[in-house]
């Protein structure tokens, strides 16, 4: 198939394909007699297992190293499991980052009046966070 098939069958762009190609991340697609890239069943599954790898929020080096150890059937599956739990640990540091982020927020907007007047606590908070002025 051709490359705007794999991507509807994938779900990944055209683009996102190319680039996976370029980085190394999938094998170079195969060429028609024309010049075209085709695909077989076998990359389709690859990237989808990429895009589910993104959707889960892994980064580019360790859905690489999740390709790597679906592909050796020998791998023992504590390695995977640590690279899953390694995952969660990061998530859990972003959760509590966004977390942090929304409270300042919150207490930020609760002592905003949101009228007319020019005065406003949040500029003010952001500007005190930044070591900066407003004028």
């Amino acid at each position: 198939m051709n490359i705007g098939d794999a991507a509807l069958a994938s779900g990944v762009s055209a683009k996102m394909i190319r680039h996976y190609e370029e980085t190394g991340l999938i094998p170079k697609a195969s060429r028609s007699d024309g010049g075209y890239r085709t695909y077989a069943e076998r990359d389709i599954h690859l990237l989808r297992f990429i895009r589910q790898g993104r959707l889960l929020g892994f980064s580019m080096k360790q859905i690489a190293e999740l390709i790597g150890l679906w592909l050796d059937q020998s791998r023992p599956s504590s390695k995977v499991k640590q690279l899953a739990l390694d995952h969660i640990a990061e998530l859990d540091d972003k959760i509590k980052e966004l977390q942090a982020m929304k409270a300042t927020l919150e207490q930020l907007a609760c002592h905003c009046h949101g009228d007319a007047r020019p005065d406003c606590p949040i500029l003010e908070g952001l500007a005190k966070q930044q070591n900066i002025s407003i004028k």
